[in-house]
């Protein structure tokens, strides 16, 4: 298995990815909005993630700006042809494997996609659930992009950090709907929808994206 992990690995960041990590999904696969005789046959999931430009991201203030919407988009995109990649190099080995897309709703009121990439993040070991309710990693901070193939392949796994935001609350205080909290149970997800569409209503972007807690968000370095 530390072999199958080694090689996948070499080869996920070989085609571009900055993060690569390995979550169990059998506790939490009943979640996913994909059919259940096709999560019977998978147990695992690849968790990869590119890192955001943070020259883009430092010229949002209050509000998302064109270029962040560009980049956005053109960072998932990419996402989606790595995961692509990936999924073919394990399908190769003789293993099932499944790419979920980095950014696509099933459920738009809800804003709910096929599964949490955050929530594989997380288990995978790359990062922990911030108060801006994004994956935080520490050396990255929020300043990222993940997508998921789901496998059976056998593959080491990756245990979560024991790390989180401690003493930095920089996305409270720039958070331009009021949404984040003390703690990240409490992130208002209806105010920061409301506001993710406000700005979709100005014109400012076409997607309902931010970007403020993001620009603010670095990780950690201790």
């Amino acid at each position: 298995m530390n072999k199958n992990y080694l090689d996948l690995k070499k080869f996920c960041l070989g085609v571009g990815a900055d993060l690569f990590g390995v979550a169990d999904i059998n506790k939490i696969k009943k979640d996913f909005m994909l059919q259940p005789h096709i999560l019977e046959k998978v147990d695992k999931a690849v968790c990869l993630g590119i890192r955001l430009s943070s020259s883009i991201l430092e010229e949002i203030t209050d509000a998302p700006t064109r270029l962040y919407s560009h980049h956005y988009r053109t960072v998932n995109a990419v996402l989606d042809q790595i995961a692509l990649k990936a999924a073919n190099y394990i399908q190769k080995k003789g293993f099932r494997a499944l790419p979920i897309p980095a950014s696509q709703l099933v459920d738009w009121q809800n804003q709910k996609a096929h599964l949490s990439h955050k929530r594989i993040g997380f288990l995978a070991g790359l990062g922990w659930i911030g108060r801006n309710n994004l994956l935080v990693n520490k050396n990255l901070g929020a300043q990222l992009r993940l997508v998921s193939i789901l496998t059976d392949m056998p593959l080491k796994i990756d245990e979560p950090v024991k790390q989180d935001c401690a003493g930095c609350r920089l996305c409270i205080k720039v958070c331009p709907s009021q949404a984040i909290k003390e703690s990240p149970s409490d992130f208002d997800h209806k105010k920061c929808f409301e506001k993710l569409k406000d700005f979709q209503k100005q014109h400012l972007v076409e997607q309902c994206i931010c970007g403020v807690c993001v620009n603010v968000c670095k990780g950690r370095k201790n």
